[in-house]
């Protein structure tokens, strides 16, 4: 356990600085192997979170390196360096920080630290092959997944750590989906902080910031939620609601479709659209597949591929807790020509969506709505877009109401299968849709 446990006058002047919650988060941040400071701007993440890192360097084993992590060097500079060498803040420990802007090394407490930007999904390829005693990560959410992932698999030596900040960003955000919310599997601790929690803000420092902001950024920023993007398109998305667990996925009368949007390059995506056996039916995304050449290391299929492997999960895995399924039609992309003749030579029919973007937006956002589109668990590629799907801003400014084209293969899939079988489900949702 900790030192400081039975070292209290190791705080000795910090309590004038330092909420109480802040620096019960500096004791514990030992009891696990990860810590995550995460909330609002100003709310003293960095502050506290050096601290303890400061504390960790003194403890740190001596066969691993010791590092520090941001998007670039500059800003590994001006949100960590900045604040440990200023007197002011860390006061007589400053004389231990030794760091010049821009290098690649700095020395804090007597230890040699590296430093290392981390902007692009081939950053990891920077700390392969190093043990990592100790790391200090600036802003988790804005790096590589990449990047986080390999870093854990460098924590090999006995009594490896890492102290690591944020802001909060989406709620399918990878940082928050896999770790936060899997802290104890993961050996994490995480403390969450709003601006109310740090002591050296005035109150009117803090009603201003509160009157002057809204929306997404006053919920991340200012408050320190973790939300759905700033204009999102299915804003009427509630995980409570439309999310449920694969396991209890209510009897399914019929499968309607497999709608997929198809990418050579980008993802190919596809989603099983099933009607439940209920009373009062609801339409299910039962289950997904896809393949994304960007996680294969640019790796990308052929036709003949791609369609033999969508048929092998398709015909080969159990897409309901309920028994076998059969979809009732193969919707595709209405771009993918040689996916579909790839199809046919398998011996399947397909139909081409019908891509009426505004109408198939509009339908899917009254299906949420009503409270009669369900999404299971196993959908994970629609639920990290779902809340991310946005409006562009700039044609919004200009009048028009057009999606920006990122990351919406999944939400593609989604329309065309939900969109073209309208005819089919329309009868049975009458009762919600009407209200």
């Amino acid at each position: 356990m900790s030192k400081l446990r039975g070292n209290p006058e190791a705080f000795e002047g910090l309590t004038s600085v330092m909420s109480l919650a802040q620096m019960r988060s500096v004791v514990r941040a030992e009891e696990k192997k990860i810590a995550l400071w995460s909330g609002a701007v100003s709310a003293g993440k960095t502050f506290v979170s050096l601290w303890a890192f400061l504390m960790a360097i003194m403890e740190a084993p001596k066969g691993g390196n010791i590092i520090i992590v941001g998007r670039t060097l500059d800003t590994v500079y001006t949100n960590v360096f900045v604040l440990l060498q200023n007197p002011e803040i860390f006061g007589e420990l400053t004389k231990y920080v030794s760091y010049t802007r821009g290098a690649k090394t700095a020395t804090i407490l007597g230890r040699t630290v590296f430093l290392y930007g981390a902007n692009d999904a081939s950053s990891e390829t920077k700390i392969r092959g190093s043990t990592v005693g100790l790391a200090y990560v600036d802003e988790v959410t804005i790096l590589p997944e990449g990047f986080w992932d390999m870093l854990m698999t460098r924590l090999r030596v006995a009594g490896a750590r890492v102290l690591a900040t944020t802001n909060p960003g989406s709620k399918n955000h990878w940082l928050r989906k896999k770790w936060i919310l899997k802290a104890e599997k993961k050996n994490l601790i995480h403390f969450p902080f709003t601006m109310d929690d740090n002591p050296s803000l005035k109150p009117g420092y803090i009603a201003d910031m509160k009157a002057q902001f809204a929306g997404v950024f006053y919920d991340r920023f200012i408050r320190g939620l973790w939300t759905n993007a700033e204009g999102a398109v299915y804003n009427s998305w509630d995980e409570k609601k439309h999310m449920i667990r694969w396991q209890d996925m209510p009897p399914i009368a019929r499968v309607l479709a497999l709608g997929a949007d198809y990418g050579t390059t980008n993802t190919t995506a596809a989603l099983l659209l099933g009607i439940t056996a209920e009373e009062r039916p609801r339409l299910v995304l039962m289950d997904e597949w896809s393949y994304s050449s960007k996680k294969h290391h640019g790796h990308t299929l052929s036709d003949a591929q791609l369609s033999a492997r969508l048929l092998e999960w398709l015909d080969g895995t159990e897409h309901s807790p309920h028994g076998q399924v059969i979809p009732e039609m193969l919707i595709l992309d209405p771009s993918a020509a040689s996916l579909r003749a790839q199809l046919a030579e398998s011996g399947r029919n397909t139909w081409p969506a019908h891509n009426r973007v505004d109408k198939g937006i509009a339908l899917v956002a009254s299906l949420l709505s009503a409270g009669v589109l369900l999404i299971t668990d196993r959908c994970e590629g629609v639920l990290e877009e779902i809340t991310e799907y946005s409006w562009d801003p700039k044609a919004t400014e200009a009048g028009e109401d057009k999606v920006e084209k990122v990351d919406d293969h999944f939400m593609d899939a989604m329309r065309y299968a939900i969109y073209t079988t309208r005819s089919t489900w329309l009868p049975y949702l009458r009762y919600a849709l009407a209200a």
